[in-house]
């Protein structure tokens, strides 16, 4: 080894232990603490002792198993279902020569900008049973409101269409890779385009379609935004909900229970992720991806072809349209009312001009810009130092680096927030209820989100460029500087990117976390909805897509055409 070289490898492993450090204690610290605090004998910042206590009257309490079937039942349902519509939206966008595909693939994107929590509030205003707008309609023209979306049923569909669009991505992918060879082959040995599909296409995508769906139910298991707004004014019990219940709303609160609820449900995501893993590991012995290049076989549906973009644009309006025109709608009347012509007459901006004077909506606009802009920048930077050093070092131990930054990803928000809210409260740095301790926990949370935007780049640049930058003695950081950073901007932009969406939107951990002096976007809207100020919470809803939209726009505009320096 030359000494320039020597020179450059040894700030490497400086570099890695201290990225090891900090990795571990953001992903192991939260972790052992949801544990400690599940067999504690006392709450947070109170002394006690160890106890399996909490254990026996959880486990030996009939209701726990009824939760566990209720989660079993909301999780395969709105899994199995977000798997049907992505399947038949990504067949019709990516096989198909039916018309506007490349509008109707927006579905993958659009989603991203709109809290699932708004979503569902979207849902509860259209389906309500008592003052829902369909139901309304309905009672008005046909005599009966014929929609409950308070129940399993209405929790599975709201949920599917949360989904849809992460199991849209994948399958799509995996279509958009085949050979078409082997369809080819089947259609000159006589099968017709239902044969080819059912014998060949669908057989070849089945781990991707299988991957999509285990990957689905974890989220669905792991989601609080959707059961908060349906499951628990319904009653219906999910490990979500009871944490939600026993750690802030009930009293008195009992922060143990709520740990040991999250221990289960994250023993119950851990089963799916391993599964999860085994299928994703399946795909290779489906490859059919060749060095010959190809175009994907597609399919000439003739006179179908309009009906099916229809059926692609149903699955859209349900998905994105139908929800954002509903928020509007209620954002633009004085006072939530059954739709009516005086209704329309009477729509007023007045929600929105009492944005721009309210100084609770204001401080929630500016905690959840901030927390987004910064705790993005800083969660994109650290997974960049990850990602070379996983990819593009041979550091002895440099895998364990990224197996430390997944532990969060199986871990459902609501049980980190918790094993977060038990690690920080008696912390030496005073964190606890302030916008930093929200920052850690997104960061936490969704690290491995970033990680794989940026290794999906830096493991195309080749090592060549990093020796050439040692031989001429460029030390470590000038080449990260210099040369490595400029070069992975296309990942880091896009990391960024769906990181700073997701802050801004996040729910699940912050209704655990925040502050009144600390509030974000997310428990704003949630408080809004359940006073009844219908109106507010709209107009706070568009106003934060609006943003999300602005966020994404502003970024792409100040890298679009930069030449690489």
């Amino acid at each position: 080894m030359t000494a320039p070289v020597r020179r450059f490898v040894q700030p490497v492993y400086l570099l890695y232990i201290c990225a090891g450090l900090c990795l571990a204690f953001i992903s192991l610290y939260p972790t052992f603490f949801l544990f400690y605090g599940s067999i504690r004998s006392a709450p947070l910042g109170v002394a006690g002792h160890l106890t399996a206590s909490n254990y026996v009257q959880v486990y030996s309490d009939p209701e726990t198993y009824k939760l566990v079937v209720n989660t079993l039942i909301f999780a395969a349902g709105a899994s199995g279902l977000s798997v049907i519509f992505a399947l038949a939206l990504a067949w019709i966008t990516v096989r198909t020569n039916a018309p506007f595909r490349g509008l109707l693939e927006l579905t993958a994107v659009i989603p991203n900008i709109m809290p699932s929590l708004l979503v569902a509030i979207s849902w509860v205003l259209l389906l309500n049973p008592t003052n829902g707008i369909v139901n309304q309609l309905c009672l008005s023209l046909f005599g009966l409101a014929p929609f409950n979306i308070y129940g399993i049923p209405g929790l599975i569909f709201v949920e599917s269409l949360v989904l849809s669009p992460l199991a849209y991505l994948i399958i799509a992918a995996a279509l958009r890779g085949m050979d078409p060879s082997l369809e080819e082959s089947a259609k000159t040995s006589g099968s017709n385009e239902l044969g080819v599909a059912l014998r060949i296409t669908f057989p070849l995508i089945r781990p991707a379609v299988l991957a999509a769906a285990t990957l689905n139910f974890v989220r669905a298991a792991e989601s609080f935004d959707t059961p908060a707004i349906i499951a628990l004014p319904a009653r219906i019990e999910l490990f979500t909900t009871k944490m939600f219940r026993e750690a802030i709303g009930s009293f008195p609160t009992n922060h143990n229970l709520a740990a040991t609820y999250g221990v289960g449900l994250v023993a119950l995501v851990f089963v799916f992720v391993y599964l999860y893993r085994r299928f994703t590991a399946e795909v290779e012995r489906f490859a059919t991806v060749t060095g010959k290049g190809f175009r994907p076989h597609q399919i000439d549906l003739r006179g179908w072809k309009y009906f099916a973009s229809l059926t692609a644009l149903s699955i859209l309006v349900l998905m994105v349209i139908l929800p954002f025109l509903t928020l509007v709608l209620v954002s633009l009347m004085p006072f939530y009312q059954t739709l009516s012509r005086a209704a329309l007459k009477a729509l007023t901006l007045r929600h929105y001009v009492n944005l721009f004077q309210d100084d609770r909506i204001y401080s929630a606009f500016r905690n959840s810009l901030f927390l987004a802009i910064m705790g993005a920048t800083v969660c994109v930077l650290f997974a960049a130092v990850i990602s070379y050093l996983t990819v593009k070092t041979k550091v002895i131990g440099r895998g364990l680096l990224e197996a430390l930054a997944f532990i969060p990803w199986a871990f459902p928000g609501t049980a980190l927030a918790i094993g977060i809210l038990w690690a920080y409260i008696n912390f030496p740095i005073p964190i606890y209820a302030t916008l930093w301790i929200l920052m850690v926990a997104y960061i936490t949370r969704y690290l491995p989100y970033g990680l794989r935007a940026v290794s999906s780049v830096i493991v195309q640049i080749h090592k060549d460029l990093e020796e050439a930058s040692a031989t001429c003695g460029a030390g470590l950081s000038t080449t990260l500087r210099r040369i490595l950073f400029p070069l992975m901007r296309p990942g880091l932009v896009a990391g960024w990117i769906i990181l700073a969406t997701f802050f801004i939107r996040e729910f699940s951990c912050s209704i655990f976390l925040y502050s009144p002096g600390a509030e974000p976007l997310g428990p704003l809207i949630y408080f809004y909805y359940e006073e009844g100020s219908f109106g507010a919470m709209a107009g706070v809803g568009v106003m934060t897509m609006l943003v999300s939209v602005l966020l994404v726009a502003a970024t792409r505009g100040l890298t679009k055409g930069r030449a690489i320096a």
